[in-house]
Order: C-alpha cells, then sequence, then structure tokens
C-alpha cells in the first residue's frame, strides 16, 4: 500500500525542527501538556496582522490611515502584558507602525490573496499554510505572484532571513499550483523599521527547500511509527536544548527546558 501523505503546516515542521519533543508535546501527546502563559510578543504581532487583514477588507476608498485606530483596538490582543501602562505603550507604537506602513501601499491595489490558504501536494507531502498577503506583480514575462509575510519583532530580518525560510519558499511552491502563475519573489516586511528583506527563489532553490520539508517529514513518520510499535517516545523525539528553551511554551513540562532560565512574558517586546 502507498505510504499515506504527511499532512503539514510550516509551524508544523518547524516545531520538530527546532525540538522534536516540542513536536510531540504539540501535535501528539493527548492530553497535551498544559502550556505556559501567553506572550506579549505573540499578542502584539497577532494585533497587527489582523488590522492589517481587516485593512483590506475595507473597500478601497476607505482604505486611509484613519480607518487604522478603530481596526486596531477593536481586535486588538490583551494578553502577557506586564501592566496596562506597558500595554498602551505597545498600542501607540503598533498604530504607529500601521500608519507608516499604509503609508507605502496604493489603497487600490487589490492583492490575490491576504490571509490566503495555499496548499500543494507532493509524494511525501500535503501542505497548506496561511500566507500574510499574496500580491500580484507584473513580471518579466507575464504576470507573477510575490509572497510578502509581516514581522514585528524587535530583530529586524535580512535577506538571508527570506533566503532561508522554508515557510516562504513552501507559499511559494503552492502559490504558482494555486494561482497558475510564476511565484518566485518572497518578502520579509518589518514594520518597526519599514524595512524589507527580499529573496528571488530559482526552481532549484524552492526545490531544496521541499526536499527539506520532505526529509523533516519522513523523520516524524519514522519516529511516530517507531512510537506506535511500542518505542520510548522520549527517545523517539528527543529534547534538543537551546536558547529556543527558555521561550518554549512546555518548558514547565519538560525536565531539560525547566533548566532554562525563565523569561517574562513581555521580554521580547518590541517596543
Amino acid at each position: 500500500m502507498p505510504e499515506r501523505l504527511f499532512v503539514c503546516t510550516p509551524s508544523k515542521l518547524a516545531a520538530y525542527e527546532d525540538c522534536p519533543r516540542r513536536y510531540r508535546y504539540s501535535y501528539l501527546d493527548r492530553p497535551a501538556p498544559q502550556k505556559g502563559p501567553p506572550w506579549a510578543h505573540n499578542s502584539l504581532g497577532a494585533s497587527v496582522h489582523t488590522a492589517l487583514k481587516n485593512w483590506y477588507a475595507l473597500p478601497a476608498a476607505r482604505r486611509g490611515p484613519e480607518a487604522l485606530p478603530a481596526l486596531l483596538t477593536s481586535t486588538w490582543v490583551g494578553e502577557g502584558y506586564r501592566d496596562t501602562e506597558q500595554e498602551r505603550q505597545a498600542h501607540r507604537r503598533a498604530l504607529d507602525w500601521l500608519e507608516s506602513y499604509v503609508a507605502t501601499l496604493d489603497p487600490a491595489d487589490e492583492p490575490l490573496g491576504v490571509e490566503r490558504v495555499v496548499a500543494a501536494r507532493t509524494a511525501v507531502l500535503a501542505f497548506n499554510g496561511r500566507a500574510d498577503r499574496i500580491d500580484a506583480r507584473p513580471g518579466p514575462a507575464g504576470p507573477e505572484a510575490v509572497i510578502v509575510d509581516y514581522k514585528t519583532g524587535r530583530a529586524e530580518p535580512g535577506p538571508d532571513d527570506a533566503r532561508g525560510s522554508q515557510a516562504l519558499a513552501l507559499y511559494a511552491f503552492a502559490a504558482q499550483r494555486v494561482f497558475r502563475r510564476p511565484c518566485r519573489r518572497v518578502e520579509l516586511h518589518h514594520l518597526p523599521t519599514g524595512t524589507v528583506a527580499v529573496h528571488e527563489h530559482t526552481d532549484e532553490s524552492l526545490a531544496r527547500q521541499l526536499a527539506r520539508a520532505e526529509d523533516t517529514a519522513r523523520d516524524i513518520v519514522t519516529a511516530e511509527k517507531a512510537v506506535e510499535a511500542g518505542g520510548d517516545p522520549d527517545a523517539e523525539f528527543p529534547v534538543r536544548p537551546g536558547s529556543l528553551c527558555a521561550w518554549c511554551d512546555f518548558r514547565r513540562t519538560c525536565p531539560a527546558g525547566a533548566e532554562a532560565p525563565a523569561k517574562e512574558a513581555w521580554a521580547a517586546l518590541a517596543v
């Protein structure tokens, strides 16, 4: 019988690559271990992403900076902040980012997709993912699709980050099939600084990222089968100690993670 395709998202693959134990806690153990408290930087990022999504949902004539305060406030996520004053400061900074960012956009432009799910299959994967934005732009041989990913963290991404992002490459691979047009360009839009990190993929570079994703999927399936056959889950899904342990949602559950110094929920705020 042929092997079933491995159903995955970029975050699912990344969880295993970062730490197989975190993958197990997130996707296999039931009931799943209790997570730690929410992170303020995740709340901030989610709020900004949703505001941009809803900005594009407005009629083009209403896509101005004056719409942003209500859009941001109406879906603001207030979890993880140290106190009310820090949350207010984050809200003000997020609004500044949004106003500066939309000033660079043409309100009349209609993307191919906003928070759009794209999907594709290979011999190993059944992949699906939600891209922040997929733009339609002219290319040398006709219309092309461009993957746009919003970033709100403290670190300013560069071209190497765009080049190395497996998620962006998988979005591009899937978008080509969904929209039936080339998709090679991927962009990281860093709202705190207004910078854009760009990479132009080739067929070869997309194939390498796809092969990497398929290798990860095979490793996961092999480990899952070993556990089903009676193997030790801790051995098949080993912990990978490192700097990410301090930020892991399961730090208090994992023996190795518990040794990492705790981070305050607001420690990664870009404000």
